[in-house]
């Protein structure tokens, strides 16, 4: 029975599959069921694929949210946010639920969770539980791709560079009666100083850094030259061949490494409802690149297209012909 069991067992690990989506980020993981414990196999199979893949997607899971919370604490502790609506009974469940009568906010911008925090999230684990029948997707973007596609020049230009965030979506909630409330949240959650170009902690890759939602300003930057450099770099989430888009079903669960990556909840679905439940898996402050600048050479998925010199594409063959 014992040699049933276990080969059983190597069966059903053998049987899990990881499928990439995208040429620069995400992957579909079929042959594991949350509902039940993971091996250590399996999990290793998850967390590597999250490592490299950076968004990973679980069609079919119908668990409960202690099975979600149950999956999000292999990777780690939990973590409670401070502003987001949560369950009384389990303050590390946020509940994501618009309608109607509770239009979406706040999602739809390009950002990373949490980042206002001096170790921000390690990654986050979404369930879908009511699904609008048009819209509702979630696009997310691979900021390690996005830091390769820039320019060697670039690259050096913001090496070192250090970016300040802060909690600013959430300080329109404060009026007067508030402020001593507003202060002690400052207090807990004081500006940290987040280098431009991260390094993954696992994969050693590096990663463009900054997002629209918690950015503030680039230290010893003029303000206009703090806001033109971010400006430009924000929009390199936008880039679609390093972005993936992902079309919810009931039941589908998606983790996403918040180290690497930027997402945006569309807001194209109003006013049918939309329902989901997320915890967060606390990370580690994040660690720039160390000592003068070199060319990356860690290797990441999918290749970026290079910068064709100038005056070395050839010319149209036709008047109307355009490159």
């Amino acid at each position: 029975m014992a040699g049933q069991s276990s080969a059983a067992r190597r069966s059903a690990e053998a049987e899990v599959r990881v499928r990439p989506i995208n040429g620069f980020i995400g992957a579909e993981i079929d042959g594991i069921d949350l509902r039940r414990p993971l091996s250590p196999a399996q999990f290793k199979t998850v967390h590597d694929a999250l490592v490299k893949y950076e968004v990973i997607v679980l069609r079919d899971q119908d668990i409960t949210v202690d099975q979600q919370m149950a999956f999000g604490a292999l990777f780690g502790e939990l973590s409670i946010h401070p502003f987001s609506p949560n369950l009384a009974d389990k303050p590390e469940v946020i509940v994501l639920d618009y309608s109607a009568d509770n239009p979406p906010a706040l999602t739809d911008i390009w950002h990373s969770d949490e980042t206002f925090r001096e170790a921000p999230p390690l990654g986050t684990i979404l369930r879908a539980k009511v699904v609008p029948e048009v819209g509702g997707d979630t696009l997310f973007a691979s900021m390690t791709a996005a830091y390769r596609g820039l320019s060697e020049r670039m690259k050096q230009h913001i090496h070192g560079l250090e970016s300040l965030h802060d909690f600013k979506p959430w300080r329109p909630l404060f009026g007067q009666n508030d402020r001593a409330k507003l202060r002690k949240l400052e207090d807990e959650f004081p500006n940290p100083w987040h280098p431009v170009v991260r390094v993954h902690p696992v994969s050693g890759r590096r990663i463009l850094n900054v997002n629209r939602q918690f950015c503030v300003r680039i230290k010893d930057l003029k303000a206009d030259e703090s806001d033109t450099l971010l400006e430009f770099l924000y929009r390199q989430a936008t880039v679609p061949e390093y972005q993936l888009r992902v079309k919810w079903r009931p039941h589908t669960v998606v983790m996403w490494d918040n180290r690497s990556v930027q997402h945006y909840a569309a807001h194209d679905y109003y006013p049918a409802r939309r329902t989901m439940e997320r915890v967060t898996v606390k990370g580690d402050r994040p660690v720039g690149v160390s000592g003068p600048y070199a060319p990356d050479t860690v290797a990441g998925i999918g290749t970026v297209k290079p910068a064709v010199p100038e005056g070395t594409r050839p010319g149209p063959k036709r008047a109307f012909d355009r490159y």
